[in-house]
């Protein structure tokens, strides 16, 4: 997270925190370790030091109920949309563009294989879908399905759930771990971190991999690939879209005004990297991971001695936070103000 709001150069810092149980467990069940985490974590939600946010097994929803727990008033823009894995699988297409136009390819006809069938991957399957890629293989915690001439997507959105085994005419139905070393163009790891590591790394042939998880590739595992000429873009971009959406949709930007601001930094921004990489002869991930944790030092130096315009926009967004400034003048103002601090 330091390394999205880092690249993003957003003045935010980076702790993730996890709740450990079973998503499928009735919502009682659920919530009852929401509000166990909640209460154990009061001090750091209390004093705004942690705020947070829905992710895997999680809504919006689940987390205003949350902070509800503990008594706190919900501001009027507070954990009010769900639509994370939509802005983080438009960040993680933006990447494919770029990293295909960099090796002078394109999506039209590029067969693909997504790890993880849920929000982000099951939204990216569409994205691609519609930009003239083939779908060819999605896996579920129960397992993995594959057709050579392709998937339906949308037939797959209504009749495919999240870990429920599916029998889909003209499927071959396989173990989830094979979806990995499947012979496609691109392979979009967007299930759980550590899935592709040393011991599977040697057996991906796909010559690009953009990951819409957190971590799914080990440090060694991404270098072993980087090492036969595959294109992998760090997952912190290729997913920042979840991050960069909802700061954009809190400051009332609207949706398709949101997805088109996300492509618009993320693919230059990709395109420079994969340059600079292979200029260097290096991994792209050796040049923007320092190049993100600088940019995060000097926002976070720049937070703790604010100017008088840093003063001004703390104020506004105080302010916003407490439905005191209109949302259609905050979204008219947000994105040329978010824009300079991602090109800054």
């Amino acid at each position: 997270m330091t390394l999205k709001y880092g690249f993003l150069g957003l003045p935010q810092g980076g702790a993730k925190a996890g709740v450990l149980g079973d998503p499928t467990r009735p919502l009682p069940e659920r919530r009852e370790r929401l509000r166990a985490f909640a209460h154990a974590a009061s001090k750091m939600l209390l004093e705004a030091r942690y705020v947070p946010d829905a992710d895997m097994g999680t809504e919006a929803t689940d987390i205003r109920w949350m902070i509800e727990a503990l008594d706190q008033p919900i501001g009027p823009h507070d954990w009010r949309n769900n639509r994370s894995g939509l802005h983080t699988a438009t960040s993680c297409i933006a990447t494919v563009r770029a990293a295909l136009a960099h090796r002078g390819r394109s999506l039209a006809g590029c067969r693909v294989a997504i790890e993880g069938f849920g929000h982000v991957g099951a939204t990216l399957a569409g994205l691609l879908q519609d930009e003239g890629a083939s779908v060819v293989a999605v896996s579920t915690a129960a397992g993995a399905i594959y057709n050579c001439d392709g998937l339906d997507v949308r037939g797959l959105r209504q009749s495919l759930l999240e870990g429920t085994a599916v029998n889909i005419p003209g499927a071959e139905m396989l173990p989830r771990e094979a979806l990995l070393e499947l012979p496609v163009d691109l392979l979009c790891p967007c299930a759980r971190g550590g899935s592709i590591h040393e011991g599977n790394a040697a057996r991906i042939t796909a010559p690009f991999v953009c990951a819409g998880a957190n971590n799914p590739l080990t440090p060694g595992a991404e270098h072993m690939l980087w090492a036969r000429g595959i294109v992998v873009p760090p997952d912190f971009i290729s997913n920042s879209g979840g991050v960069l959406g909802g700061t954009l949709e809190y400051a009332g930007v609207s949706p398709a005004r949101t997805g088109r601001l996300i492509a618009r930094a993320i693919e230059p921004a990709v395109r420079r990297l994969l340059e600079d990489a292979d200029a260097a002869a290096v991994a792209p991930r050796a040049l923007a991971e320092p190049r993100a944790l600088a940019r995060h030092a000097r926002v976070r130096d720049a937070a703790e001695r604010p100017t008088l315009r840093g003063h001004l926009v703390h104020i506004g967004l105080d302010w916003y936070r407490r439905g005191w400034l209109p949302g259609a003048l905050v979204g008219a103002i947000a994105p040329a103000y978010l824009g300079r601090r991602l090109h800054a």
